[in-house]
């Protein structure tokens, strides 16, 4: 990669690529509310990334996820990030390199996010098809038995949960082959909607890409944390990306998808380290 046609007089306050991204992400969040509104249609689960294992998930997700948002704190946050250190790297990359360097990361940050929610689920998943495939009651008893049922994201079923165990219980008194066939589809009824209820949006894994760039590029720039404390760039990324690493390993209850964040990360010093020894800058 080489630098030779970067002016600093030819900077621009807001580059083509950043100037759209925003006005995408703008529109899409505007959208979501006129869908719901207008149509009552879910905007967000049909754009936003499920797992790839759900009835709902979609191919093209895995980009449209990066132009959801769950609310005005998410997106401004998030678009905040993207002019403040977008706007440095496409005028430095120009704009064909850095649009390729924000799918990449934001395509790297859902797939390390599923593959780390890949190995949670699977033991749900399995002890579910398990009792589907060798179903008694016993092993239901032993399901809803579990302490943790709700933390395992019962509360997502279309059942009504209460409301079913008391028919099940009724049935098993008066009619066992009933009790355990409602307990079947129950079971499967949990699978589909367990699969489909974890949905990511966001451009956060992307946002997070281009801090690396950001830091690693301008490192003892100056950044002011809360507006109010100066940080060399290269301390507040690796600052945020151990904050990052603490959160998704501590399981964070916060409904933040910590280790998308660090994909974005990751592979964007992967896109960098790889630009660096093909253009040996």
């Amino acid at each position: 990669m080489s630098y030779d046609n970067y002016r600093p007089s030819s900077f621009k306050l807001l580059p083509d690529v950043v100037k759209n991204l925003l006005i995408i992400n703008g529109l899409l969040f505007l959208a979501t509310y006129a869908f719901d509104l207008r149509f009552h249609f879910d905007l967000t689960d049909y754009l936003g990334l499920h797992y790839f294992e759900a009835e709902k998930f979609r191919p093209w997700q895995f980009i449209t996820y990066m132009f959801m948002h769950g609310g005005f704190t998410h997106i401004a946050l998030n678009m905040f990030a993207l002019w403040m250190f977008g706007s440095s790297m496409e005028n430095i990359w120009g704009p064909k390199r850095f649009l390729t360097f924000y799918i990449f990361t934001g395509l790297g940050a859902a797939l390390t996010h599923y593959l780390v929610v890949y190995y949670q689920l699977k033991p749900v998943l399995d002890a579910i098809s398990s009792y589907i495939e060798h179903p008694s009651a016993i092993a239901f008893k032993a399901f809803l038995d579990n302490p943790n049922l709700f933390s395992l994201g019962i509360e997502n079923v279309q059942y009504n949960f209460h409301e079913f165990v008391g028919k099940y219980n009724e049935l098993l008194v008066t009619d066992a082959g009933a009790a355990q066939q409602l307990s079947i589809d129950f079971m499967q009824q949990y699978k589909a909607d367990f699969l489909n209820a974890p949905v990511v949006v966001g451009a956060s894994g992307a946002v997070f890409g281009l801090l690396l760039a950001f830091g690693m590029t301008f490192p003892n720039n100056i950044i002011y944390v809360y507006f109010a404390i100066p940080m060399k760039a290269k301390y507040f990324v690796m600052l945020y990306g151990a904050i990052e690493l603490y959160s998704g390993i501590s399981k964070s209850s916060d409904n933040v998808a910590h280790f998308a964040h660090l994909g974005g990360m990751l592979f964007g010093i992967l896109m960098i380290l790889y630009w660096r020894k093909k253009y040996r800058f």
